[in-house]
This record gives C-alpha cells, structure tokens and sequence, in this order.
C-alpha cells in the first residue's frame, strides 16, 4: 500500500467516526459539544492503544502482535513483519559471522580485523599464539599498543602496504613474522601474520650451502687449470689434442659457474646498499665497451655504446658492474653473427635508464617469467654452446632488488630483445 492509499484511508477513518457526532451535535443544536465528545473518545482510543503497544513491545514482549482495530490492526500487523525480518536477518548475519569466524579459524596464518582507527575488532586463535594477543580482552584496543616493534609502527603509518614486512614475533623471539595489512572495505582492514621462520632458515641454508660448495670447488679447480696448462699436445695425437680442447673448455666452463656462484652469494649475504656511494657508470661503460668488442669480433658483431658521460649512479659499485656486465655479455654471447648489439646509458624523469639490445633469436612470451630463476635456461643445447651458466639474469634481478628497481625484458621471437632497468637514485657530474 502506497503513501497515498494510507493517507485516503486514514482519512476515511476519522470522517467515519466524526460524521456521526456531527450529525447528532445537530440534532442536539451543539456541534461543538458532540466533536469534542468524539476526540476524547478518540484520544482514550489512540492512548489505549499506545499502553498495548508499549506493553507489548518491552513488557510482554509476546511472539503474536495483539489485537487491534481500525489503522492499528495495520500498524501491529506492520510492526510484527518488521520484527520477523529483522530477527530473520540477525540470524543470517549471525550464521554469516559464525562462517567467517570458522575460516579465519581454519586459515594457517593469524588474522586479526582492524576497524579504521586500528583498533581490534577481533582476532583468531594463531593471532594470540603468535602475537600475543587477548580475546575478548584486547577487543577495542590499537593494534600499536600490543605490538610495539618500532618497524611495525612505521610500516603501520606509511599506509603502504604494497609489500610484506617482517618482524621478529613478540611471543617468540627466536621466529620470524611475515606481516601484511590488507583493506577489505573503505573503513576496515585485516591483518595477516605468517610465520616464515623454517623458510627463512631455509634460505640462509642454501645460501651457506652454495656459497660452500663454490668455495670448496676452486682449489681442485686451479689444480686441474694448472695441470691442463702444463701438459703440452701432441699435435700428432688427434684424440689427446681433441680431449686436451674438450677438458680446457670444460674446467674454464666450470670455474665461470663457480665465480657467478660466489658472486650470487656475496650478493645475498650483503648488507644494506650504501646510496651515498657514487658510481661512475660511464667508465665502467667504456671498460666493458672495450672487452665487449674484443669478445664480439669472432661473429663480426656490430656493438653500439651510447653513454651520458656525467650521469652516476648512486649505490654499490661491484654489484653493478655485475648486473651491467651480465647483460651486456648475454646479449654477445646470444647474438648471432653480424647482429646488433646496442648499449645506452642515459638520464630520464624516473633516473638513470640502462638498457641492451639485440637482434637475435628473441625469447617466447612463456620463458620470460622464468628468466631470473637461478639455472633456468630456455634452451640448454644453445645454453652450452655459447658457455651460459643460467645465473647470470638471477645475480642481475638481486643486484636490482638491492639498488630498488626492477628488470624489464621486452622480447620477441626472431626480432630481438631488450633487457633495460632504471636506476632512481643518479647524480650529475660534471668534469673540470
């Protein structure tokens, strides 16, 4: 029923109860007298029926809306479909949170939701293993009074929360906490904590384990390079002359992989970037520049250099040699004879822009993903031919990360590729 139809009706009712007092004020010659008869009856009515409403609301509280006549039959009758849709939606909403609470409870990570201020509007059973929080007694509290790890407190009002933070847990000292913050609607958020402790401890394992093995296979590696420089071919013997190549090729094979290997764990095992230290890109450019095109003569490649003379780069001076290094040996070692090779160095609005192109094979859209993944190869026969270890573009992506910019490879089959990256801190020099 419409606003207009109650409206109409209402005013029936009430024409209906007063026209007969009217008529009878006419008869008795006092329509005044009869009308006000009628509205204290009416009033009587409309406070009857307001008692039986209030008591029926928050005294009785009764299951069944009470009897009622006229418009209030309506309103009683409206009032208990209300109360039956609101006690149906409480107990979906109820079944909703019972849900909710269940698959936060069966996640394997610690969940706590945060209300716009921070504070906890609750938490899982990991959350208080983990953290160390108290539920229900925490509830309403800022989430910076009960984890006050200085890092925390800082990423927690960055509000960027773009990537993960780690933190040593509060209950444990001896784990360690992968942190995210996550926004689930405009005014809320969830907290998410892993612990990543035997991953982490995994990682340095395998970094110790690499790093070791590297270093424990340089010395029977000189011993073999030596011998096999000592011994002399016989230019008559073919079979010793073509083994003697074979071994020469293979140790010097070898003692590359272990150098990029010591190399990628110098890289880990580094501390912070220092960004106050000035690197002169352009030299170290022309260096290579130099070795590049002693390397490249052999296949006639045609190797291009363009560098801003000037323009440094702030950070870690070995480590970006390597990256610079590796791509530019890459894009020689994978170019086929008489290819271009084109190397630039230049400054642009994000920072120094570093970048190699060639034109040779290209790489298919379903390997560039897998690059940077240590002894990933997209093709092992022309991996070995050319002398590739599939470490280079791993030791590339760590130098990068450290130096907080990223790895772009834009390639494609039988036109080339270009691998290029931008450093964001650089200087201006000028020479006197």
């Amino acid at each position: 029923m419409n606003k207009t139809n109650v409206f109409l009706s209402g005013l029936w009712r009430l024409l209906y109860w007063y026209i007969p007092f009217f008529l009878v004020g006419l008869i008795i010659d006092d329509i005044t007298l009869s009308l006000l008869i009628a509205a204290g009856i009416n009033v009587i009515a409309l406070y009857r029926n307001q008692y039986v409403l209030h008591k029926w609301l928050w005294v009785g509280r009764s299951a069944t809306p009470p009897e009622g006549k006229g418009s209030w039959e309506s309103i009683f009758n409206g009032i208990y479909s209300l109360q039956r849709r609101h006690k149906r939606k409480r107990k979906e909403l109820r079944v909703v949170i019972r849900r909710f609470r269940e698959g936060a409870e069966a996640l394997p990570d610690a969940v706590v939701a945060l209300d716009t201020d921070y504070s906890i509007m609750w938490c899982n059973k990991l959350a208080q293993q983990m953290i160390g929080l108290k539920w229900p007694e925490d509830a309403n509290q800022h989430i910076g009074n009960l984890i006050r790890t200085p890092d925390f407190i800082q990423y927690l009002n960055s509000k960027d929360y773009q990537e993960p933070l780690e933190i040593t847990s509060p209950t444990h000292n001896s784990k360690t906490l992968e942190i995210r913050i996550m926004t689930y609607t405009d005014d809320q958020s969830m907290l998410v904590a892993r612990d990543v402790t035997e991953l982490r401890q995994l990682e340095q394992v395998r970094r110790n384990f690499m790093g070791n093995v590297s270093h424990e296979l340089r010395t029977p590696l000189t011993v073999l390079k030596g011998y096999l420089e000592m011994l002399e071919p016989d230019e008559s013997d073919k079979m010793f002359l073509r083994a003697h190549k074979v071994m020469s090729e293979q140790t010097a094979r070898m003692d590359s992989l272990v150098n990029q290997l010591l190399a990628l764990s110098r890289i880990e095992a580094a501390q912070a970037v220092d960004f106050e230290k000035q690197v002169d890109i352009p030299f170290m450019l022309s260096m290579l520049e130099q070795e590049v095109l002693i390397l490249g003569a052999d296949k006639a490649l045609n190797v291009t250099f363009t560098i801003e003379h000037g323009l440094f780069a702030m950070g870690d001076e070995s480590q970006l040699r390597s990256a610079v290094s590796n791509l530019i040996y890459n894009a020689v070692r994978y170019t086929p004879e008489k290819g271009d090779v084109i190397v630039e160095w230049k400054k642009t609005a994000a920072g120094g822009s570093f970048s190699v192109k060639d034109n040779g094979d290209g790489i298919s859209a379903e390997h560039l993903h897998h690059l940077t993944e240590r002894f990933y190869r997209v093709d092992d026969a022309r991996s070995r031919d050319s002398g590739g270890s599939g470490i280079g573009l791993s030791i590339v992506k760590h130098v990068l990360t450290n130096h907080d910019c990223l790895l772009n490879i834009d390639s494609k089959v039988n036109k080339g590729s270009c691998f290029s990256f931008t450093l964001p801190q650089v200087t201006t020099v000028k020479r006197h």
